[in-house]
């Protein structure tokens, strides 16, 4: 049950008084990823937001057998071995296999780059090979695989089906169980939090080359599930004090209460998350630190949407409904 004392608390932030404060830094902090979204799609061939890597794309697998175990800090030289021959944003990794041309044991070392078509095949798969010898001299290339720019594409379509559908799903579901309000305020900010990461790695695509991956949607897709679930905390809180407190205290005021409650909860959660981030930022190797950056952005734009964007728009939205009841 709703504290029937809660509006007489002091709050620790008066978000609401300063609600059109925090919606114009968003908008501040939306220009640049927009920009770059923008630039992107006008100057790309295919006119994609974001530097799309060879899962989107289409790509060629070299896999070559080396002599000895592939450490960490291997990875990073090969890729800069590799990266001085030509080739754009290297996938590299690494697996033991078993029983390979006669011999007990092989540490394979597999490089994904984009495709290779038959006649720059042979010579860009020597130029890698010497590339890789520079660190493993026995290194043997045991097979090539391709795959083309058309299932790249039909991953590409497939995935944005999946982003989309993940969105609807959640308004449906915010909608029944709340109200239609809710419902396109959650969309709302959802798409917003969607548009920072989006922006953000187009931004370190325009300077940095960065490309994405499968990993990416992903990480998008844990994104808008810890983001949505961080609003629903804060619309639940609402809705429990609206019922109890509607007839002696304005929407407004409710609302700020509310989000008050919630705000040491949100806060505590998302830090927690972002240690355990942070350490695999730090620590998880390079495969995967794009992935983790994507959740990091996602994590911490989550939690300042459903604080300072979700109820601020619902508390505008709300004293607008009340004005026109009351006409």
């Amino acid at each position: 049950m709703a504290n029937t004392n809660l509006i007489k608390n002091n709050y620790k932030i008066d978000i609401i008084k300063f609600r059109y404060l925090f919606l114009a830094f968003t908008g501040i902090l939306l220009i640049p990823c927009i920009a770059a979204i923008i630039y992107l799609m006008s100057t790309q061939a295919n006119h994609a937001p974001l530097k799309l890597g060879i899962d989107f794309t289409g790509g060629t697998i070299l896999q070559y057998s080396v002599d000895k175990k592939v450490a960490t800090e291997d990875i990073g030289k090969i890729r800069t071995n590799i990266e001085a021959v030509g080739v754009k944003n290297p996938v590299i990794q690494t697996t033991t296999q078993a029983g390979i041309d006669n011999s007990d044991v092989k540490n394979l070392v597999s490089i994904r780059t984009t495709f290779l078509g038959d006649k720059e095949s042979k010579d860009k798969a020597n130029q890698i090979t010497q590339a890789l010898k520079k660190d493993f001299s026995n290194a043997e290339l045991v097979q090539v695989n391709s795959v083309g720019p058309t299932l790249g594409s039909e991953l590409l379509k497939n995935t944005l089906m999946a982003l989309g559908l993940a969105f609807i799903l959640m308004v449906i579901y915010i909608s029944f169980r709340f109200q239609v309000e809710y419902g396109w305020i959650a969309l709302l900010t959802l798409f917003q939090n969607a548009i920072f990461v989006v922006g953000f790695f187009a931004i370190k695509g325009i300077f940095f080359d960065t490309a994405v991956d499968s990993l990416f949607i992903t990480a998008m897709l844990t994104v808008i599930g810890y983001s949505i679930n961080d609003t629903i905390v804060v619309f639940d809180r609402i809705r429990e004090n609206m019922r109890f407190l509607a007839k002696k205290h304005s929407s407004s005021e409710i609302i700020n209460a509310s989000i008050n409650q919630t705000l040491a909860r949100s806060i505590n959660t998302s830090s927690t998350t972002l240690f355990t981030l942070f350490a695999l930022y730090l620590f998880g190797g390079s495969t995967i630190k794009d992935f983790v950056l994507a959740i990091i952005v996602g994590v911490i734009v989550g939690t300042y949407s459903s604080i300072f964007t979700a109820g601020t728009i619902l508390s505008i939205v709300k004293e607008k409904m009340a004005k026109k009841d009351a006409q």
